[in-house]
């Protein structure tokens, strides 16, 4: 066992670029984990290893881990047709059924959809059939991008451009044209860069419900009602980015839902499939749909390989069944407010945390130096803290962008209370080592 584990170790450091990785610590140190099984909120590697799976994988894994269902379901569909193409408008039952069961829950008229192998696809797609839209409608300079500080928008060209957290642009030396950012939390801030700019150039607002890799920020009860308003009076499109709070994660089937708005367009991925199979795509409004219908005269050149993918849509089909089945939606609610009082009696127990805040589960727990001025640390804790939980048994992640020092935790929304419970306590050990490391 041990030189299989060794051999596999160096085969990954010779051959395998990990994705948002540090690759000297991966070349030192090898992989942190080689997981080779999942059951419920556990993941298990070749070392006999067993956490939790305290971010879901990728904030995506929300039935859970191990659901032999959704294997089933795949092998079936696959059997009798895995793939074909969706071009030319070809079509397969699966992606028929799926898009119209996603027009069954989302939010108000949001009503066709066009479907993508994953978020940052679905973030690109929206960003161009935004400004395609309004090249039909005869004006094609309306092509401008505003999106947020702190915002995250996928890894794509459109979705680097797009994100606000200042490193993933710095990661390539030429970004797209016609981005621009605001302050995530101010809906004033939208309206002078609007008039800055000038609403003839603008094609499309887009913001995440609530900001997931830049810290988990919820945003205030009024402001995207503000948002919409503000894009309407100036004939702006309003895009929300639900790659990471779609499907159950905030407690509503979708984030946008906490504040009672409608958005033209909606882009989601990750837990549509729960992780189990590679899926995105992008839902527009009935009034677009319309105006597309009408406006549109030659061939939408738009599109991927895998759109409408037949066995990932009949894996999401069944995925969306057992949301529903299992009521995970209000689980993640009431979970999350278990969640939240956790993250509170952590608070009070150790100096070391300052604000903590949770929607349904996805939360944050920042680090400071001191708890009333909110100091932070010079160097951040956070990837300290991470590195010990996983010790423990408990895989968290690190936020430190633009001086942040937070934790972020999403478990799959079938977690339990006492799931929870054992969740705090790893936490609790850890960061009374480090504030022992940090303060004696």
């Amino acid at each position: 066992m041990n030189n299989w584990i060794k051999e596999l170790e160096e085969l990954d450091k010779k051959h395998f670029i990990h994705p948002t990785s540090p690759i000297k610590q991966q070349q030192q140190a090898g992989p942190s984990f080689i997981f080779t099984k999942g059951e419920g909120v556990y993941l298990e590697d070749l070392k006999g290893n067993r956490v939790i799976d305290g971010m879901s994988s990728l904030w995506n894994v929300n039935i859970g881990h191990g659901r032999e269902e959704m294997g089933e379901v795949a092998k079936e569909q696959m059997s009798k047709l895995a793939y074909s193409s969706c071009f030319a408008t070809f079509s397969n039952e699966p992606a028929i059924r799926l898009a119209a069961k996603l027009a069954e829950v989302a939010p108000g008229n949001l009503s066709a959809t066009f479907f993508t192998s994953g978020g940052s696809e679905a973030n690109d797609t929206a960003y161009k059939l935004a400004r395609h839209y309004w090249i039909l409608k005869g004006k094609p300079n309306k092509q401008k991008i505003i999106t947020r500080t702190k915002s995250y928008h996928g890894v794509a060209l459109g979705g680097t451009s797009a994100t606000g957290l200042q490193p993933f642009r710095e990661f390539t030396n030429s970004i797209a044209p016609d981005f621009d950012y605001v302050d995530h939390f101010s809906s004033e801030a939208l309206r002078r860069k609007i008039e800055e700019e000038g609403p003839e150039k603008i094609a499309a607002f887009v913001a995440e419900p609530v900001q997931g890799a830049g810290g988990v920020h919820i945003a205030p009860e009024e402001y995207f009602k503000e948002v919409r308003v503000i894009c309407d009076q100036y004939d702006i499109l309003f895009i929300t980015d639900e790659v990471i709070t779609g499907f159950g994660r905030t407690g509503t089937y979708f984030g946008i839902e906490h504040y009672g708005v409608v958005p033209d367009m909606m882009c989601f991925a990750k837990g549509v499939t729960s992780g189990y199979a590679q899926l995105g795509g992008v839902m527009m409004s009935d009034q677009m749909y319309e105006e597309f219908k009408e406006l549109s005269t030659g061939t939408l050149l738009h599109g991927y390989t895998y759109s409408g993918h037949a066995m990932a849509c009949s894996v999401a089909l069944k995925n969306l069944e057992i949301i529903e089945k299992e009521q995970l939606i209000t689980r993640a609610k009431e979970m999350g407010g278990e969640m939240l009082a956790g993250f509170k009696e952590l608070q009070r127990k150790h100096s070391i945390i300052g604000e903590v805040r949770a929607l349904g589960l996805m939360g944050a727990i920042e680090i400071v130096k001191d708890q009333n001025s909110k100091e932070r640390y010079q160097t951040a804790l956070a990837p300290i803290i991470v590195t010990e939980a996983a010790k423990r048994g408990l895989v968290v992640r690190s936020v430190v962008f633009d001086s942040q020092d937070t934790l972020v935790i999403a478990p799959p929304l079938i977690i339990n209370k006492k799931e929870i419970e054992e969740m705090m306590t790893i936490l609790s050990n850890t960061f009374a080592e480090v504030e022992l490391k940090m303060i004696g």
